[in-house]
Protein backbone atom coordinates (compact mmCIF):
# COMPACT_ATOMS: atom_id res chain seq x y z
CA UNK A 1 0.00 0.00 0.00
CA UNK A 2 1.24 3.41 -0.62
CA UNK A 3 1.00 6.91 1.11
CA UNK A 4 1.59 9.69 -0.71
CA UNK A 5 2.60 13.36 0.91
CA UNK A 6 1.94 16.08 -0.55
CA UNK A 7 4.33 18.71 0.63
CA UNK A 8 7.84 17.35 -0.57
CA UNK A 9 9.81 19.85 -2.63
CA UNK A 10 12.23 18.37 -5.07
CA UNK A 11 15.43 19.18 -6.49
CA UNK A 12 15.76 20.86 -9.75
CA UNK A 13 15.43 19.25 -12.99
CA UNK A 14 12.76 17.15 -12.41
CA UNK A 15 12.92 13.79 -14.22
CA UNK A 16 10.00 11.24 -13.33
CA UNK A 17 11.66 7.43 -13.96
CA UNK A 18 9.14 4.82 -15.06
CA UNK A 19 9.54 1.69 -13.07
CA UNK A 20 7.85 -0.34 -15.54
CA UNK A 21 4.52 -0.92 -13.47
CA UNK A 22 1.01 -0.87 -14.88
CA UNK A 23 -0.41 2.73 -16.00
CA UNK A 24 -4.62 3.31 -15.76
CA UNK A 25 -5.67 3.40 -19.50
CA UNK A 26 -9.08 2.61 -21.20
CA UNK A 27 -12.07 3.83 -19.60
CA UNK A 28 -12.66 4.51 -15.81
CA UNK A 29 -15.45 5.70 -13.58
CA UNK A 30 -14.55 7.58 -9.81
CA UNK A 31 -17.25 6.33 -7.54
CA UNK A 32 -17.33 8.96 -4.76
CA UNK A 33 -18.26 8.87 -1.03
CA UNK A 34 -19.10 11.67 0.71
CA UNK A 35 -18.43 11.28 4.41
CA UNK A 36 -20.10 13.89 6.52
CA UNK A 37 -22.12 16.72 5.34
CA UNK A 38 -22.05 18.84 2.24
CA UNK A 39 -24.53 21.23 0.48
CA UNK A 40 -25.79 20.38 -3.17
CA UNK A 41 -23.59 23.91 -4.33
CA UNK A 42 -20.26 21.84 -3.23
CA UNK A 43 -21.07 18.69 -4.32
CA UNK A 44 -21.66 20.26 -8.00
CA UNK A 45 -18.27 22.05 -7.45
CA UNK A 46 -16.15 18.15 -7.47
CA UNK A 47 -19.10 16.72 -10.11
CA UNK A 48 -18.51 19.07 -13.00
CA UNK A 49 -14.76 19.00 -12.29
CA UNK A 50 -14.77 15.28 -12.62
CA UNK A 51 -17.38 15.74 -15.43
CA UNK A 52 -14.68 18.12 -16.92
CA UNK A 53 -11.82 16.08 -17.33
CA UNK A 54 -13.21 14.09 -20.68
CA UNK A 55 -14.90 16.76 -21.91
CA UNK A 56 -14.17 18.64 -25.21
CA UNK A 57 -13.51 21.96 -23.70
CA UNK A 58 -11.20 23.98 -25.75
CA UNK A 59 -7.73 24.59 -23.79
CA UNK A 60 -6.75 26.36 -21.47
CA UNK A 61 -9.30 23.50 -20.02
CA UNK A 62 -9.43 20.47 -17.12
CA UNK A 63 -9.64 18.10 -19.95
CA UNK A 64 -6.26 19.48 -22.29
CA UNK A 65 -4.84 19.61 -18.32
CA UNK A 66 -5.81 15.75 -18.08
CA UNK A 67 -4.62 14.68 -21.65
CA UNK A 68 -0.74 15.11 -20.83
CA UNK A 69 -1.54 11.68 -18.34
CA UNK A 70 -1.90 10.12 -21.86
CA UNK A 71 1.78 11.02 -22.91
CA UNK A 72 2.87 8.98 -20.09
CA UNK A 73 3.88 5.30 -21.76
CA UNK A 74 1.07 3.01 -21.11
CA UNK A 75 -1.02 5.42 -19.68
CA UNK A 76 -4.52 7.29 -21.52
CA UNK A 77 -7.66 6.63 -19.13
CA UNK A 78 -11.05 8.52 -20.03
CA UNK A 79 -12.80 9.39 -16.72
CA UNK A 80 -16.47 9.63 -16.12
CA UNK A 81 -18.79 9.57 -13.03
CA UNK A 82 -19.68 6.62 -11.40
CA UNK A 83 -22.00 6.46 -8.44
CA UNK A 84 -22.33 8.62 -5.28
CA UNK A 85 -22.50 7.11 -1.80
CA UNK A 86 -24.13 9.41 0.93
CA UNK A 87 -22.53 8.64 4.13
CA UNK A 88 -23.93 11.07 6.77
CA UNK A 89 -24.54 9.17 9.55
CA UNK A 90 -20.72 8.95 9.42
CA UNK A 91 -19.84 5.12 9.93
CA UNK A 92 -16.48 5.67 11.35
CA UNK A 93 -17.78 8.79 13.86
CA UNK A 94 -15.81 12.11 13.12
CA UNK A 95 -12.10 10.30 13.48
CA UNK A 96 -11.17 8.55 10.92
CA UNK A 97 -7.79 6.54 10.49
CA UNK A 98 -6.12 5.65 7.29
CA UNK A 99 -7.43 2.11 7.83
CA UNK A 100 -11.10 3.05 8.59
CA UNK A 101 -10.34 5.16 4.36
CA UNK A 102 -9.35 1.77 3.10
CA UNK A 103 -12.50 0.07 4.94
CA UNK A 104 -14.65 2.74 2.85
CA UNK A 105 -13.14 2.56 -0.16
CA UNK A 106 -13.11 -1.45 -0.07
CA UNK A 107 -16.89 -1.79 1.15
CA UNK A 108 -18.99 0.05 -0.90
CA UNK A 109 -19.55 -0.08 -4.73
CA UNK A 110 -17.70 -1.93 -7.32
CA UNK A 111 -14.42 -1.63 -8.27
CA UNK A 112 -13.37 -2.97 -11.93
CA UNK A 113 -12.47 0.09 -13.95
CA UNK A 114 -13.15 2.60 -11.34
CA UNK A 115 -11.47 4.82 -9.15
CA UNK A 116 -13.14 5.43 -5.37
CA UNK A 117 -12.68 8.79 -3.96
CA UNK A 118 -13.65 9.50 -0.49
CA UNK A 119 -14.35 12.91 0.39
CA UNK A 120 -14.68 14.43 3.88
CA UNK A 121 -16.79 17.14 4.94
CA UNK A 122 -14.93 20.49 6.95
CA UNK A 123 -15.82 18.86 10.47
CA UNK A 124 -14.07 15.11 10.23
CA UNK A 125 -10.63 14.41 11.23
CA UNK A 126 -8.63 12.62 9.28
CA UNK A 127 -5.09 10.80 10.87
CA UNK A 128 -2.33 12.36 9.30
CA UNK A 129 -4.73 15.74 8.36
CA UNK A 130 -2.83 19.10 8.91
CA UNK A 131 0.38 16.93 10.27
CA UNK A 132 1.50 15.91 6.60
CA UNK A 133 -0.84 15.65 4.04
CA UNK A 134 -3.87 16.99 2.26
CA UNK A 135 -4.90 13.78 0.67
CA UNK A 136 -3.80 10.16 -0.23
CA UNK A 137 -4.36 7.76 -2.63
CA UNK A 138 -3.39 4.29 -2.17
CA UNK A 139 -4.78 1.07 -3.56
CA UNK A 140 -6.41 -2.33 -2.25
CA UNK A 141 -7.90 -5.63 -3.24
CA UNK A 142 -11.43 -5.96 -3.24
CA UNK A 143 -12.76 -9.61 -2.64
CA UNK A 144 -10.86 -12.47 -0.79
CA UNK A 145 -9.64 -14.85 -3.86
CA UNK A 146 -8.26 -13.19 -6.82
CA UNK A 147 -10.22 -10.58 -6.19
CA UNK A 148 -9.67 -6.96 -8.04
CA UNK A 149 -6.92 -4.57 -7.48
CA UNK A 150 -8.08 -0.72 -7.51
CA UNK A 151 -6.73 2.58 -6.51
CA UNK A 152 -8.68 4.61 -4.39
CA UNK A 153 -8.29 8.05 -2.60
CA UNK A 154 -9.23 10.26 0.20
CA UNK A 155 -9.17 14.62 0.41
CA UNK A 156 -10.66 16.34 2.60
CA UNK A 157 -12.52 20.19 3.10
CA UNK A 158 -9.56 21.94 4.32
CA UNK A 159 -11.92 25.46 5.11
CA UNK A 160 -11.19 24.89 8.50
CA UNK A 161 -8.53 22.83 8.72
CA UNK A 162 -4.69 23.77 8.08
CA UNK A 163 -6.35 25.86 4.71
CA UNK A 164 -3.42 27.52 4.77
CA UNK A 165 -1.28 24.37 4.32
CA UNK A 166 -4.00 22.81 1.99
CA UNK A 167 -6.16 25.58 0.72
CA UNK A 168 -3.07 27.51 -0.91
CA UNK A 169 -3.12 29.99 -2.73
CA UNK A 170 -6.91 30.84 -1.60
CA UNK A 171 -6.00 31.12 1.89
CA UNK A 172 -2.49 32.81 3.31
CA UNK A 173 0.00 29.80 3.53
CA UNK A 174 1.50 28.81 6.98
CA UNK A 175 5.23 29.92 6.20
CA UNK A 176 6.57 31.90 3.21
CA UNK A 177 5.49 35.27 1.78
CA UNK A 178 1.86 36.56 2.84
CA UNK A 179 0.52 37.95 0.19
CA UNK A 180 -3.24 38.83 -0.31
CA UNK A 181 -5.02 34.84 -0.60
CA UNK A 182 -6.64 34.67 -4.20
CA UNK A 183 -10.20 34.64 -4.64
CA UNK A 184 -11.49 31.37 -5.36
CA UNK A 185 -13.26 30.77 -8.69
CA UNK A 186 -16.24 28.83 -7.49
CA UNK A 187 -16.61 30.91 -4.16
CA UNK A 188 -15.50 28.26 -1.88
CA UNK A 189 -12.02 27.97 -0.20
CA UNK A 190 -12.10 25.09 1.20
CA UNK A 191 -13.92 23.22 -2.46
CA UNK A 192 -12.23 24.92 -3.91
CA UNK A 193 -8.76 23.83 -2.58
CA UNK A 194 -10.48 20.26 -2.45
CA UNK A 195 -10.17 20.39 -6.41
CA UNK A 196 -6.53 21.26 -6.53
CA UNK A 197 -5.48 18.01 -4.18
CA UNK A 198 -8.29 15.80 -6.27
CA UNK A 199 -6.34 17.16 -9.32
CA UNK A 200 -3.07 16.07 -7.74
CA UNK A 201 -4.31 12.57 -6.36
CA UNK A 202 -6.35 11.75 -9.88
CA UNK A 203 -3.05 12.77 -11.99
CA UNK A 204 -0.81 10.80 -9.52
CA UNK A 205 -3.50 7.85 -9.87
CA UNK A 206 -3.18 7.62 -13.27
CA UNK A 207 0.35 7.76 -13.98
CA UNK A 208 1.11 5.43 -10.88
CA UNK A 209 -1.70 3.40 -9.55
CA UNK A 210 -0.24 0.61 -8.29
CA UNK A 211 3.13 1.98 -7.18
CA UNK A 212 5.40 1.22 -9.83
CA UNK A 213 4.72 3.90 -12.49
CA UNK A 214 5.81 7.23 -12.99
CA UNK A 215 7.46 8.84 -9.35
CA UNK A 216 10.60 10.13 -8.24
CA UNK A 217 12.40 9.12 -4.77
CA UNK A 218 11.16 6.82 -2.23
CA UNK A 219 8.85 4.49 -3.45
CA UNK A 220 7.03 4.80 -0.33
CA UNK A 221 6.77 8.53 -0.31
CA UNK A 222 7.10 9.02 -4.40
CA UNK A 223 7.03 12.18 -5.89
CA UNK A 224 4.50 11.90 -8.59
CA UNK A 225 3.51 13.71 -11.82
CA UNK A 226 2.04 16.91 -10.19
CA UNK A 227 3.35 16.80 -6.31
CA UNK A 228 7.14 17.02 -8.07
CA UNK A 229 5.42 20.23 -9.36
CA UNK A 230 4.70 21.79 -6.31
CA UNK A 231 2.94 25.46 -6.59
CA UNK A 232 2.66 25.26 -10.70
CA UNK A 233 -0.08 27.42 -11.09
CA UNK A 234 0.54 29.72 -14.12
CA UNK A 235 4.08 30.88 -15.46
CA UNK A 236 6.41 32.60 -13.62
CA UNK A 237 5.66 30.95 -10.69
CA UNK A 238 8.07 30.24 -7.54
CA UNK A 239 7.59 29.45 -4.32
CA UNK A 240 5.05 31.21 -2.74
CA UNK A 241 3.55 32.76 -6.27
CA UNK A 242 1.71 30.55 -8.04
CA UNK A 243 2.06 32.29 -11.03
CA UNK A 244 0.13 34.83 -13.38
CA UNK A 245 -2.88 33.37 -13.85
CA UNK A 246 -6.55 34.32 -15.56
CA UNK A 247 -9.03 36.77 -13.80
CA UNK A 248 -12.62 35.89 -14.44
CA UNK A 249 -14.17 39.51 -14.63
CA UNK A 250 -17.06 39.26 -12.79
CA UNK A 251 -15.86 38.05 -9.67
CA UNK A 252 -12.31 38.87 -9.46
CA UNK A 253 -11.42 34.77 -8.95
CA UNK A 254 -8.45 33.59 -10.25
CA UNK A 255 -8.49 30.48 -12.60
CA UNK A 256 -6.43 28.73 -15.25
CA UNK A 257 -8.90 25.74 -16.49
CA UNK A 258 -12.85 26.48 -18.28
CA UNK A 259 -14.72 23.12 -17.16
CA UNK A 260 -18.47 22.35 -18.28
CA UNK A 261 -21.41 24.26 -17.23
CA UNK A 262 -19.69 27.42 -17.57
CA UNK A 263 -17.17 25.96 -14.45
CA UNK A 264 -13.81 27.73 -13.75
CA UNK A 265 -10.84 25.82 -11.67
CA UNK A 266 -7.20 26.86 -10.74
CA UNK A 267 -5.18 23.23 -11.06
CA UNK A 268 -1.42 22.82 -10.25
CA UNK A 269 0.84 22.40 -13.32
CA UNK A 270 1.91 18.67 -14.23
CA UNK A 271 5.12 17.17 -15.23
CA UNK A 272 5.14 16.60 -18.98
CA UNK A 273 7.48 13.67 -19.91
CA UNK A 274 7.25 14.65 -23.84
CA UNK A 275 9.46 17.53 -22.42
CA UNK A 276 10.30 16.90 -19.08
CA UNK A 277 9.39 20.12 -17.44
CA UNK A 278 6.96 20.87 -14.83
CA UNK A 279 4.09 22.73 -16.88
CA UNK A 280 1.23 25.10 -15.82
CA UNK A 281 -1.56 25.32 -17.87
CA UNK A 282 -1.10 29.44 -18.79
Amino acid sequence: MLQHELFAVPDDPVILDYHNGTLLTGNYSINIIWYGDFTAAQRGIVIDFITSLSSSTPAPSVASWWKTTSLYQGGGAQITLGSQYFDTNLSFGKSLTRKNLSQLATDNGHHKNAITAIFTAQNILVEGFCLASCGIHRWATAGKHNGTKFAYLWAGNSETQCPGGCAWPFHKPIYGPQDPPLIPPNGDIGMDGLIIRIATLLAGIATNPYGDGYFLGDKLAPLEAVTACPGTFGTGYYPGYPGKLLIDETTGASYNADGLAGRKYLIPGMWNPVTKECTPLV
